[in-house]
């Protein structure tokens, strides 16, 4: 059973830095590209970042509104995928969902999605 569990969500100040992680099971982390979303109520879930497989040279994807400061990378041996998140903005309040890509590469369609964490960027 695939299953997709998110940690390290909170409350920081502006201009801080959390780092999420998605600790996955039910199957084999790299077989997948493997992306963060997030979603605040009210708006479409926005894709915020993929990596994906090694196969596909573990090439990574930004949304223009976190690019250099968001990071994310895959531990294989874990089988986890992380975001690191810097310089914080109050815009990036939100859930966080990491989720299965339905292929290798990242394109933006995804098939199995975790639960979500919260962050909350305020002061």
């Amino acid at each position: 059973q695939v299953q997709l569990v998110e940690s390290g969500g909170g409350l920081v100040q502006p201009g801080g830095s959390l780092r999420l992680s998605c600790a996955a099971s039910g199957f084999t982390l790299d077989t997948s590209a493997i992306g963060w979303l997030r979603q605040v109520p009210g708006k479409e879930r926005e894709e915020v970042s993929c990596i994906s497989s090694s196969s596909s040279a573990g090439s990574t994807y930004y949304a223009d509104s976190v690019k250099g400061r968001f990071t994310i990378s895959r531990d294989n041996a874990r089988n986890t995928v992380y975001l690191q998140m810097n310089s914080l903005k109050p815009e990036d309040t939100a859930v966080y969902y990491c989720a299965r890509g339905r292929r290798r590469w990242c394109s933006k369609s995804y098939d199995s999605w975790g639960q979500g964490t919260q962050v909350t960027v305020s002061s």
